[in-house]
C-alpha cells in the first residue's frame, strides 16, 4: 500500500501500462490523494466516481488557474513564452462568461449535422487504409489506422489541404508534449519550433480563408457570430489547436486501446463480430473500459476546499482520474470485466457539466466505424508482438499505445 503523499508518476509510460490496481486501492483507503508531477508541481487526485463527477461540476475548482491564485502564487508561475500565450484562450482552459461565449460560437459551426455529412467519406478512409494492410498481413494499428483515420476527418473538417495533414500530426504531438501545466524546460526548447510553425501556418491560413471562404469549419468559425461577438484572431488559433488536438488524439487512443482490449478479450470480440448491431454499446464499453483520456483536465482550487475530510488548499491542481471512475465498483459490476452489451453503462469519459466534450458525437461515430469496419475486414486480428512489450505514450491527461502492431 502506498504511505501518504508517497510520489506517484502518473504520467509515465511504465504507469500507463496498468495504472488500474493502484486506482482500486486508492479508491478503497485513500480517495483524495496527493502526489508531484515530474516538474514537482502538487497535484491531488480524485478516485472515486462520484468525487470526480461533482468536480467536473463543483464551483470552488476553476479552470483558470491565474484566477484560483494568490498574488504571490501568481507571481511564483513559471514564465510563459509570448508565443504560447494565445494558446491560453482555449475554451477547455476558461470559466464562465468566456468559455459560454467561445462554445456557442463553435458549437454553431461544429453541429450534429456536419458529423453525419461526413459519415460516408470517414467509412471511405477506413476501407482505404484497410485496403492497403490487407495486401501486406500485418500492419502498426496505431501507425497506420487508429492515427491516420481521425486525423484526416478532422483536418478535412476544418479545410486543411491534404498535403499538410502529415506535417499537422508532428505539430499536434508537439503541442501535447507541452500539456503539463509547468513544462521543463527541456521539453519547451525541444518543441518551440514545431508549435511555432504550427501558430505561422495557422495565421496564413486564416488569411486566405478571409479572403475566399470555403465550406469547412474554420471558415465557418471565422464567419460564426453570436450576439455581435465574434472570435478574435488568437481565440480562433486556440480553438483550432484544441479542435485538432481533441479531434484526434483522444480518438487514436480509442481505436488502439479498444483494439488491444477486444484482442485480450476474444470473446467478447468474436461476439461483436457475429453481432454488429452491438457496436454501439460496445463503443460506450470501451471508452469505459480502456479511458482514451484517463484524467480531465486541470482544475484549481479557488478556496480551501475539502473532500472527504481533506483540505486541498486554495491554487493547488486537481485532477479526477476518469480511468479509476470508469471502473468503480460501487457504480459498475464486475468493472475489470468488458461486457461490450453493458447497461447501463454511466462512463465519464466525455466528461460532464459546462466541459462535456463538443465531439462527442465525432468520436463515437468515428469509433462505430473504426472497430466494425476492422472486424468486419481483417478477420483472426491478433498481436504480432507479446503484450508485455508494448509501449505506452507517456502523458499526463491521455492513455494510449505508442504501437500496436498485428496480424491478421
Amino acid at each position: 500500500m502506498l504511505s501518504a503523499n508517497q510520489p506517484l508518476n502518473i504520467v509515465s509510460a511504465k504507469f500507463k501500462a496498468d495504472p488500474f490496481p493502484l486506482f482500486a486501492r486508492l479508491r478503497a483507503s485513500d480517495p483524495v490523494y496527493r502526489t508531484t508531477l515530474p516538474d514537482k508541481t502538487a497535484v491531488w487526485l480524485l478516485t472515486r466516481y462520484d468525487d470526480v463527477s461533482a468536480l467536473l461540476r463543483d464551483e470552488r475548482f476553476t479552470k483558470h488557474r491565474r484566477s484560483a491564485l494568490t498574488e504571490e502564487q501568481r507571481r511564483k508561475l513559471p514564465w510563459t513564452p509570448p508565443m504560447f500565450r494565445p494558446l491560453e484562450r482555449n475554451m477547455l482552459d476558461l470559466d464562465p462568461p468566456d468559455h459560454t461565449r467561445l462554445r456557442s460560437l463553435v458549437h454553431k459551426a461544429f453541429t450534429p449535422s456536419l458529423v453525419e455529412q461526413i459519415r460516408s467519406r470517414t467509412q471511405s478512409v477506413a476501407d482505404e487504409l484497410l485496403h492497403r494492410a490487407l495486401s501486406v498481413g500485418e500492419m502498426d494499428l496505431i501507425r497506420d489506422f487508429a492515427l491516420p483515420l481521425p486525423m484526416t476527418i478532422i483536418t478535412e473538417i476544418l479545410g486543411v489541404p491534404a498535403k499538410d495533414h502529415e506535417k499537422f500530426h508532428g505539430w499536434s504531438q508537439a503541442v501535447v508534449s507541452l500539456s503539463s501545466p509547468n513544462p521543463t524546460l527541456r521539453v519547451m526548447l525541444r518543441v518551440i519550433p514545431g508549435v511555432w510553425k504550427f501558430i505561422r501556418y495557422l495565421r496564413q491560413f486564416f488569411k486566405l480563408r478571409r479572403r475566399d471562404p470555403q465550406d469547412d469549419l474554420v471558415s465557418a468559425l471565422i464567419k460564426a457570430e453570436e450576439a455581435g461577438d465574434k472570435l478574435n484572431e488568437d481565440e480562433l488559433l486556440a480553438m483550432v489547436f484544441l479542435l485538432l488536438i481533441a479531434g484526434h488524439e483522444t480518438t487514436v487512443n480509442l481505436i488502439g486501446n479498444g483494439t488491444l482490449a477486444l484482442i485480450e478479450n476474444p470473446n467478447e470480440m468474436r461476439r461483436l463480430q457475429s453481432e454488429p448491431s452491438l457496436i454501439k454499446p460496445a463503443i460506450e464499453e470501451l471508452l469505459r473500459y480502456t479511458s482514451p483520456v484517463f484524467t480531465t483536465t486541470e482544475r484549481y482550487a479557488r478556496e480551501d476546499a475539502k473532500i472527504h475530510g481533506v483540505t486541498i488548499p486554495r491554487g493547488e491542481m486537481t485532477l479526477g482520474v476518469i480511468g479509476s471512475a470508469n471502473r468503480d465498483e460501487t457504480v459498475f459490476d464486475n468493472p475489470n470485466v468488458l461486457q461490450i452489451t453493458r447497461d447501463p453503462n454511466r462512463h465519464l469519459s466525455f466528461g460532464q457539466g459546462i466541459h462535456f466534450c463538443l465531439g462527442a458525437p465525432l468520436a463515437r461515430m468515428e469509433g462505430q466505424i473504426a472497430f466494425a469496419t476492422l472486424l468486419r475486414r481483417l478477420p483472426n486480428l491478433r498481436l504480432n508482438t507479446p503484450s508485455h512489450s508494448l509501449r505506452w505514450r507517456p502523458s499526463i491527461f491521455l492513455r494510449g499505445l505508442a504501437a500496436l502492431p498485428v496480424k491478421f
